[in-house]
C-alpha cells in the first residue's frame, strides 16, 4: 500500500504513527502533543527519528513494529507468538486497510502463507488514555496456537526508573522501584486473578516518580486475570513498554474462522508526576457513560459486626441504629444462605437458609428500604464447596480435573474450590440464583467477593483461565442489564483484582479486606493510581483491626474512610452513646464533602518526611478543595514542614477550615500553629501554593481534614 504517516491527537497526547510500503506500521511517538503538523513535518520527523540511512544494512532492527518480531531484527520479546503443526510461525505482514479518525486508527494486516489476519488498533480516549486493541483470526485452513499477543509502545530511552506493584492479602499495592533492568524482561501474574501482589501497571519514569513533577510513560491492562507486563531495554533499539493476558500452552487454539482479541491495553503519558498519571486515568473512567453518577452511600457491611451468627431481630435492630446515624446502604455479608455457619460448606447453593431466616430475607430488605436504605448481599459466584448440594450433584461443574480432586486435596483453598462458569449449565445456576433473588428480595447492591487463586485450572481438558474470566464479566453485565439499577462491589479476598478490566462491568471495588487506617493509607493511595475515589471502598473498621491488632482512634479511622467511596465496617450497636453522635456528624460531613471528593482531582503534596500522607481533592472549577492530613508514623523533625497545595487558583482567596466534625487531631504541644488552633484562616491561592501552611507536630497515626471554599 501507499506509505502514509498518521497522528492522533487529543488532550494534550500525541501518537505518530507510520504506515510503511511493506510491514506493519510502527510508531514514531507517544507523549506530549505535538500541535499542527504537515506532511513536510512528519516526512522530517521520521528521518529525525530514524537510525540508519537506507540502503544501509544493520544486524538488528531498523524500526520497530506495533508487533515487534524476530524475523524483522527485533532482539527483544516478540510481541506475538503463535504456532501450527509446523512449529512457530513467522508471519509476513501485508497491510490490507486502514482507517483514520483524528483520534483513532485501525490496521489490518494478513499473512498469505497462514491466512492469520491481524487488526491492531489504537485511540486516545477521554483523559489523553491510549488504547490499543489487537485480535488475531485464523483465516486458513490449519489450527493455530496464540501462545501471546501483547500490546507495546516505545518510550524515551531517556527513562531511568521502572515502577511494578508487589503485596500480599491486607497490604496490596505495595510500590516497587528499580532502574530499567536491561534487556528483555517479564512480570507475570499466573493466579487466575492479578493477586495481592498484582504488577498492576509498568511505569518507566525519568528518575524515581514523583507525585507531582516528572515525566512518565506507564501501561495497564484492562484483564482480571493473568497478565504479563513487559519491558525491552536493548542497546540497539528503542525501548518498549508493554503488557498483555498471559496464556498457558494450548489455551488459545484458533480453528479455522475463530478469533481472539486480546485484552485492550491503557497507555497513560504524564508530564506532572503519579498525580498527572491518575488525573488522566481519572478522567477516562469518569467520562464512561456507565460510571456510577449517584452519590456514593454512606455503606455498613455486617461483616466484622456479626460474622456467620445471623439473627433476623439482632440485624433488623442493627440496621435501625444504622439509619439513625446516616448510613444509606445496608449491606448483609456472608452467611445468610443454605448450611453456612462457617467457611467450609454451601458455596454454590444460593438459597436463603430458612433455619436461619424463617420468613426468608423479605421482612429484612423491606425494613432497610423503609428506613431510605439500599439494601445489599453478600455472593461469592465463581466459588463452590464441595460439601454443597451443587458440587454433589454436578461434580463435573467444577475448574478442575476430576482425578485431581480425588487425589491432590491440595487444590482446596480455604476449603472452596472455583465453579466452572465457562460451563453453561454452571452459568445459568449462578445466573438464575441471583437474579432470583435480587428481583424477589430487592437487592440493590452485590458485594461479589473470590476468595482464591485459580489452581490448574481447567476447562474441557484446556487450561481455563481466559474462558472462565470472559464467562465472569459476561455474568456481570447480565445481572446489571436485567435488574436496571443493579450495582455490583467487585472484591477479591479485597484488593487482589482491582483492574479497569472488572470496571468495566462493577461499579467499585474493596480495596483491601485490612480495615488498619495505617495500612489503608498506603493501599488506598496507590489503588488510587487507577481508580478515583468515588470506586474504591474505604470502610470505617473497629478500634482494634482484625488484620492487624492494631488500635487506633475512632477520628483516624474516618478521616482515612473519606479517601474513598466510605463506610462502615464494625459493630455499631458496640459504639458509646458519644462514638454514636461522632458517627453522626461524620456521616453529615461525608455528604457535604463528596461532591468535591468524588468529582474532584486528586493530587498528593511531595513532602520530604515520609511520616506524612497528605491527599487533597479539587473540584474541576477550583471553587472548593478537600485535604486529608495523616501521619502513619512519628515525624522526623520537631518542627514539621509546611503544606503546599497545587491546583488551587492563585488569583482566588480561599477561607481554609479545619472541619473538626469527626474529633480532634492529637499533636504534640509545642507546635501547635495560630491557624490550627483557631481553625480557620483565609488566604491568596497564590500564597496556599507557595507559602503554605504550617503543619502541626502530630502524634503518629492522627489525621485531620481541611475543607477550602473560594472566598
Amino acid at each position: 500500500m501507499t506509505p502514509t504517516d498518521v497522528v492522533l491527537e487529543s488532550d494534550g497526547v500525541a501518537l505518530v504513527v507510520e504506515v510503511p510500503a511493506r510491514g506493519l506500521p510502527r510508531v514514531l511517538h507517544w507523549g506530549a502533543g505535538l500541535g499542527p503538523l504537515t506532511p513536510a513535518d512528519l516526512r522530517a520527523l521520521a528521518q529525525g527519528s530514524s537510525r540508519q540511512t537506507p540502503p544501509g544494512t544493520l544486524d538488528a532492527a531498523w524500526e520497530v513494529s506495533v508487533v515487534p518480531a524476530e524475523s524483522d531484527g527485533w532482539t527483544g520479546r516478540p510481541g506475538l507468538q503463535m504456532r501450527d503443526s509446523r512449529g512457530i510461525l513467522v508471519p509476513v505482514w501485508e497491510v490490507e486497510s486502514l482507517e483514520t479518525q483524528r483520534d483513532a486508527l485501525a490496521v489490518t494486516a494478513r499473512d498469505a502463507r497462514s491466512g492469520v489476519e491481524l487488526t491492531w488498533r489504537a485511540r486516545i480516549g477521554a483523559g489523553g488514555v491510549v488504547w490499543v486493541d489487537a485480535a488475531l483470526r485464523n483465516g486458513g485452513a490449519t489450527p493455530v496456537e496464540v501462545e501471546w499477543l501483547e500490546a507495546t509502545l516505545p518510550v524515551p530511552t531517556s527513562t531511568t526508573h521502572l515502577t511494578t506493584f508487589d503485596g500480599r492479602w491486607t497490604r496490596e499495592k505495595r510500590p516497587v522501584t528499580t532502574v530499567v533492568p536491561a534487556g528483555a524482561v517479564a512480570r507475570q501474574s499466573r493466579r487466575g486473578r492479578p493477586g495481592h501482589d498484582a504488577p498492576t501497571a509498568g511505569i518507566l519514569s525519568v528518575g524515581e516518580p514523583r507525585w507531582g513533577s516528572g515525566a512518565l510513560w506507564a501501561v495497564h491492562t484492562a484483564w482480571s486475570s493473568d497478565v504479563t507486563y513487559r519491558t525491552d531495554r536493548v542497546t540497539d533499539a528503542v525501548t518498549v513498554l508493554g503488557a498483555g493476558e498471559l496464556l498457558r500452552p494450548g489455551e488459545i487454539v484458533l480453528a479455522a474462522g475463530e478469533e481472539y482479541a486480546a485484552p485492550s491495553t491503557a497507555f497513560v503519558h504524564s508530564a506532572e508526576g503519579l498525580d498527572g498519571m491518575a488525573a488522566r486515568v481519572h478522567a477516562f473512567l469518569r467520562a464512561r457513560p456507565r460510571h456510577p453518577r449517584a452519590p456514593r452511600p454512606l455503606t455498613l457491611n455486617t461483616w466484622e459486626a456479626v460474622y456467620f451468627d445471623h439473627d433476623p431481630t439482632r440485624l433488623i435492630a442493627l440496621a435501625e441504629l444504622a439509619a439513625s446515624v446516616g448510613i444509606e446502604r445496608f449491606v448483609l455479608d456472608d452467611g445468610w444462605f443454605q448450611g453456612r455457619r462457617d467457611d467450609t460448606t454451601s458455596l454454590g447453593d444460593w438459597i436463603v437458609d430458612r433455619t436461619v431466616w424463617p420468613d426468608g430475607l423479605g421482612p429484612l430488605a423491606t425494613r432497610v428500604h423503609e428506613l431510605g436504605m439500599q439494601f445489599g448481599l453478600w455472593f461469592e459466584p465463581e466459588m463452590v464447596s464441595l460439601d454443597s448440594d451443587l458440587a454433589r450433584a454436578h461434580p463435573d461443574w467444577l475448574l478442575h480435573d476430576a482425578p485431581s480432586l480425588q487425589h491432590d486435596p491440595a487444590l482446596s483453598w480455604r476449603s472452596q474450590y472455583v465453579l466452572d462458569l465457562a460451563h453453561p449449565g454452571a452459568y445459568a445456576h449462578v445466573r438464575d440464583q441471583i437474579s432470583a433473588l435480587v428481583a424477589d428480595v430487592g437487592i440493590d447492591f452485590i458485594k461479589w467477593d473470590h476468595n482464591r487463586d485459580l489452581v490448574d485450572s481447567r476447562h474441557e481438558g484446556r487450561p481455563g483461565g481466559h474462558a472462565q474470566m470472559t464467562a465472569v464479566y459476561r455474568l456481570f453485565a447480565e445481572l446489571t442489564g436485567a435488574h436496571p439499577g443493579l450495582e455490583i462491589e467487585s472484591c477479591s479476598s479485597g484488593g487482589a483484582r482491582t483492574d479497569l478490566g472488572i470496571l468495566e462491568v462493577a461499579d467499585r471495588v474493596w480495596a483491601s479486606d485490612s480495615n488498619d487506617p495505617v495500612e489503608r493509607q498506603d493501599i488506598q493511595r496507590w489503588t488510587g493510581l487507577l481508580l478515583p475515589p468515588e470506586l474504591i471502598g474505604a470502610h470505617v473498621g473497629p478500634e482494634a483491626s482484625h488484620s492487624s491488632g492494631r488500635v487506633t482512634d475512632l477520628a483516624y479511622r474516618m478521616a482515612t474512610s473519606l479517601l474513598g467511596s466510605a463506610g462502615f465496617e464494625t459493630d455499631l450497636a458496640a459504639l458509646s452513646t458519644d462514638d454514636l453522635a461522632v458517627v453522626r456528624r461524620f456521616a453529615a460531613l461525608y455528604r457535604e464533602l463528596r461532591p468535591v471528593v468524588h468529582t474532584g482531582t486528586v493530587s498528593h503534596p511531595d513532602l520530604r518526611d515520609p511520616a506524612w500522607r497528605i491527599t487533597a481533592f479539587t473540584a474541576p472549577d477550583r471553587a472548593e478543595a478537600v485535604v486529608v492530613v495523616a501521619t502513619v508514623r512519628s515525624l522526623e523533625d520537631a518542627r514539621p514542614e509546611r503544606l503546599r497545595l497545587r491546583g488551587l487558583d492563585p488569583d482566588a482567596r480561599y477561607r481554609v477550615r479545619l472541619r473538626d466534625e469527626i474529633g480532634p487531631a492529637r499533636s504534640a504541644s509545642w507546635i501547635t500553629p495560630e491557624w490550627f488552633s483557631a481553625g480557620v484562616i483565609d488566604l491568596p491561592g497564590a500564597v496556599l501554593r507557595e507559602v503554605g501552611l504550617q503543619l502541626p507536630a502530630l502524634w503518629p497515626a492522627q489525621a485531620f481534614v481541611l475543607h477550602l471554599t473560594r472566598l
